[in-house]
């Protein structure tokens, strides 16, 4: 079921401290990028979301609130005054972010709110934020149902740590603090339309380990282990491994292209322990009390640190250190922010890269049978032939009408194959392809139906500072 950020609600019990005085409304006004069309941009949009005072004057919030901010304006409890405030570090993957306010009488008489620990399922907790449907700050009882890794909505292609609670769900309660026994215990962030009594909010593992990460001035996210695990229950296989059938142990199934992992570990390693996690047969570990996916093990270390592991490997346990790092060979798997999208104009082509915000703008969405080549290449040939992948797979997003491609039976929606004979790996290679060519056409071939399009050099460099005056773009690329 697809899941969607909202502002969660999520309860009072009766606190003796006030830390509604450390609540901030937050507006934010937003304007996205058009990811077909690079240099355009959205209407700016508005949206409401709340955050609350940390120790070192800072202000901490969803990502999602903040994303593609023009200008950020907060509001104290119960006074009119709007002040604004400045993005200072953001987390996308984990949908966290930290702002501050520059005026120092924007903190006169707020006290920093305390971070606490993860809640005990079926305990109380209270949320504190700026739902829709009034102006002032709303409290709403929850009671903790259940602790497990879901994903994250935000950045779409990470799952961590999360705590579900039986509230009621409204928008602009985003980044609200959800409270027990006076402390931090949560970060309100996202629901699921259609099921009832049931928010999420970001526990405190993930909220400690933001802070650390950030402590030398920047933001790195969390390292991947670089493995998928398959459940190893079947007790026939467990004997022939020479496992004990013990429930313990998990196998290493994938090993993705991350360089630690791929020296140290082995297809069919069996992970039995991660720190002082022990692996179940599921890829499951005890944490805190709780059933949980083996992920958040690796997550507890920051990037660049070694988690010790136990495997069994051909009949025998043996230790590794295994070094672990973030990943960004996935970024265009998941949504994109801060970073404007790379396009190329050629002759009223546009070449941009393919991504998931890039699916987004297709008209059909994932339905249209235009899109299964796009979403295969995406999100499957990593999966099923590695060996075969694209640096950045570029698509042909557009044809911009002009007499110099009105011939062209290919208009937009196709994954570029070569350029004059060059494959495409990345933008860049398009654009070398085409300003290195000495010929009299430009030969453009497509996959995986291997069509091929071509362009006569001369009318084009003569008609491309037209084609780009006539549809407003003020240069040919951003890379």
């Amino acid at each position: 079921m697809r899941r969607i950020l909202l502002a969660l609600l999520l309860g009072t019990s009766i606190i003796a401290a006030e830390p509604e005085k450390s609540v901030i409304q937050i507006s934010s006004f937003s304007q996205e990028p058009v990811w077909d069309a690079g240099w355009r941009f959205n209407p700016v949009q508005r949206s409401s979301g709340s955050g609350f005072l940390i120790k070192g004057k800072r202000i901490m919030t969803n990502a999602h609130v903040v994303g593609w901010a023009r200008q950020l304006v907060v509001r104290r409890y119960q006074d009119p005054k709007p002040y604004q405030a400045r993005v200072v570090f953001v987390a996308n993957d984990c949908d966290l972010a930290l702002i501050e306010v520059e005026d120092p009488a924007f903190y006169d008489g707020m006290e920093a709110l305390e971070i606490g620990d993860l809640p005990l399922v079926r305990s109380t907790v209270v949320t504190y934020g700026y739902p829709s449907g009034g102006e002032q700050i709303s409290y709403t009882r929850g009671v903790v149902s259940r602790v497990e890794v879901q994903n994250f909505v935000h950045i779409g292609n990470r799952s961590f740590l999360a705590v579900q609670t039986d509230a009621a769900i409204n928008p602009g309660n985003s980044g609200g603090p959800v409270i027990q026994d006076d402390k931090v215990v949560g970060v309100a962030f996202q629901g699921i339309p259609g099921l009832e009594n049931a928010g999420f909010f970001i526990p405190p593992p993930i909220i400690n380990h933001v802070l650390k990460d950030i402590e030398d001035g920047k933001y790195d996210g969390f390292p991947q282990a670089g493995i998928r695990l398959a459940s190893l229950q079947n007790a026939a296989y467990r004997r022939y491994l020479k496992l004990p059938n013990n429930e313990v142990g998990a196998r290493v199934d994938h090993i993705f292209d991350i360089k630690p992992s791929q020296d140290l570990l082995k297809i069919d390693d069996v992970l039995l322990q991660v720190g002082k996690y022990p692996v179940a047969s599921d890829g499951t570990i005890l944490y805190n009390g709780h059933r949980v996916f083996v992920s958040v093990a690796f997550a507890e270390a920051q990037h660049g640190e070694s988690v010790p592991l136990k495997v069994w490997r051909e009949g025998k346990p043996m230790d590794i250190n295994l070094p672990v790092e973030v990943y960004k060979g996935d970024l265009r798997e998941g949504n994109q922010y801060d970073v404007l999208p790379r396009y190329f104009v050629y002759g009223g082509l546009v070449f941009t890269p393919l991504s998931r915000d890039y699916l987004r703008t297709l008209g059909g969405g994932a339905g249209d049978p235009t899109a299964a080549p796009l979403l295969y290449e995406l999100y499957y040939r990593r999966q099923e032939a590695p060996h075969t992948m694209r640096q950045e797979p570029i698509v042909l997003a557009s044809v911009l009408a002009h007499d110099v491609n009105a011939d062209l039976g290919t208009r937009g929606r196709v994954l570029v194959d070569k350029v004059n004979g060059v494959r495409i790996e990345k933008l860049e290679d398009v654009i070398r392809a085409i300003e290195g060519n000495k010929g009299e056409q430009d030969v453009i071939e497509f996959y995986p139906d291997s069509g091929i399009e071509a362009l006569d050099r001369k009318p084009v460099q003569e008609a491309n500072p037209q084609i780009l005056k006539l549809y407003g773009i003020a240069k040919d690329r951003r890379l």
